[in-house]
This record gives structure tokens, sequence and C-alpha cells, in this order.
């Protein structure tokens, strides 16, 4: 349990100082940005599968309509998300960004109500009332939608929705991802080459050495993710994803200077309160549950 405890904290802190990444290719536009990001994860996830010789399943795969067709859908969420996060951090909205990921969780479990038919515990509905009562005053205070925070929170909770319908292992479904982002991506890329506007090699080395580690920098949190879910509780996983709304708030607020006035003070206190709920529900029902299952 403790190195899956401990491959959880590196993923979550990883993913909490992804914005100082993203800073430092302020000059570069975000769509560009983006589509590295789509190419090289491709090519690090496949050097990984290459190592491992793990190829066998992929035959299958892009033989099956129903099959890519889901991860299509997956992947066009995934790249909308990344985009949107990429966009909103240069732009100066990394607290916004943060309270998205804040609010996920409740948004993944309001989704389990609806599609998949699960239903919600006392504790979990006062959870998703309070986090709607902070977007609600939010949106109040400063006279429009959160959207950058709710499209965040909508992607990624509609992406791990399918996810967790889709038949793939968490590698498998990526790399299966990354390989329908890949030529729209390289294809992109190579127009901004023939237009003589891409960034990439015809700007500082660091710019250069940044984009192609995109891959690694956006697999390997992922790969350590997928590590914890497997050793350590799932109430334990839940606990441990505030990590990384909370590291990139402290950025935004602490060392980028966004601001935070007293009316967006109120309105994420309300939704720090929802986390509090749903994790300590969790907790508690999770000690119940497991005597009754020894």
């Amino acid at each position: 349990m403790k190195q899956g405890i401990l491959a959880g904290i590196a993923a979550y802190v990883m993913w909490g100082l992804f914005p100082i990444y993203w800073k430092l290719l302020l000059e570069v536009p975000a769509l560009e940005i983006l589509a590295h990001r789509m190419v090289w994860s491709l090519v690090f996830t496949a050097l990984l599968l290459l190592v491992g010789r793990d190829w066998a399943w992929l035959k299958t795969a892009l033989h099956d309509r129903r099959l890519l067709l889901t991860y299509t859908l997956a992947a066009t969420l995934l790249g909308f998300n990344w985009f949107t996060y990429i966009w909103a951090v240069n732009a100066g909205y990394v607290v916004e960004s943060s309270l998205g990921y804040f609010i996920n969780p409740l948004v993944s479990m309001l989704f389990g109500v609806v599609f998949l038919k699960e239903r919600l515990r006392r504790g979990q509905l006062v959870a998703v009332a309070l986090a709607a009562a902070g977007v609600l005053y939010l949106t109040i205070s400063y006279g429009s939608l959160p959207w950058i925070a709710l499209v965040l929170s909508t992607t990624f909770a509609t992406y791990g929705l399918i996810k967790k319908i889709a038949p793939l292992g968490s590698a498998h479904g990526f790399t299966l991802e990354t390989l329908v982002l890949f030529l729209p991506a390289l294809g992109f890329l190579l127009l901004q080459e023939s237009r003589g506007v891409g960034a990439f090699a015809h700007q500082s080395a660091l710019t250069t050495t940044l984009l192609a580690f995109a891959g690694p920098v956006t697999s390997i949190p992922l790969l350590l993710f997928g590590m914890a879910a497997r050793r350590i509780p799932l109430s334990m996983v839940g606990f441990l994803q505030y990590i990384a709304p909370t590291g990139q708030f402290l950025l935004g607020v602490l060392a980028y200077h966004e601001p935070f006035p007293p009316a967006r003070l109120v309105g994420f206190s309300i939704i720090w309160a929802a986390f509090a709920v749903y994790t300590l529900e969790g907790v508690i029902f999770n000690r119940r549950l497991a005597p009754a299952e020894s």
C-alpha cells in the first residue's frame, strides 16, 4: 500500500504543478501546445509498449468499430479538456481552473446517478447541494457562470464516465486515445511548419525541449495514478485527488497573483465545504463497510 500512496501523491503533485509547465510555454499558442502534447504522448506510450512488448491487443482494437468510436469520443473530450486548461492557465485563470478540479468529483458523482442509475447516500447529496450552491453564488456575485471551471469539470467527468464503461485498461485506453488524436495533431503541426509559424525548433532550446517533453509530462502522472488506483482504497484516492487543485489554487493566488476578492473566497469556501463533506462521508462509509466485509 505504501508504494500506492507514494504513486498517488506523486501523480497529484505533478498535476498540481502543471501551471508552472504551461506558463513556461506562454509564447506558444494553446492549440500548438495541445498538438505537441498529443503527438509526444503517443510517442512516449508507444515506446513503453515497445519495451514491454505489449502490442497484441492493438490489432483487435483497431478492427472493432464500436471500440474505436468509444475511444474517439473519449479522445475528443480529453483534447477539449486539455486545450481549455492550457488556454486558461496562460490567460491568467489558474484559480478558476483549480475550481473545475475541485468540483469534478461531485460532477462525476452526479453523472453516476443520471447515467449509471447509482444512488447517492445522504452525505453525498449534501456535498452535491453545497457544490451547486457555491457555483450559484459565484455566478450571482460575478454576474456570469464560472464557465472555465464548468467546462473542465464537465468534460473530465464525461471522459471518466466513458472510461468507466469502456473495456480497455487505462494504459491501453490512453494509448488508443492518443493514437486517435495523433494524425490531426501532427497534421496541424506540419501546417504550422509550412506556414513558417511553428514554434518547435524555431524558438529557444528551452521551448523546444518543453514541447517535446509534453508527452512524458502528460503520461507519467496518468501511469502513476493507475498504479495508485490499483493498490490503495478508493476513499484514499478520493482524498489524495484534492492535492492537485489545491496546488493549482495556491500557485494562482500566491505565485501568479491572480485576483481573489472576498466574494470569490465565499464561493470557494462553500465548495471546499462540499468536498470536505464528500471526503469525510466517504471515509466514514468505508470504515463502516470494512467490518461487514471481513
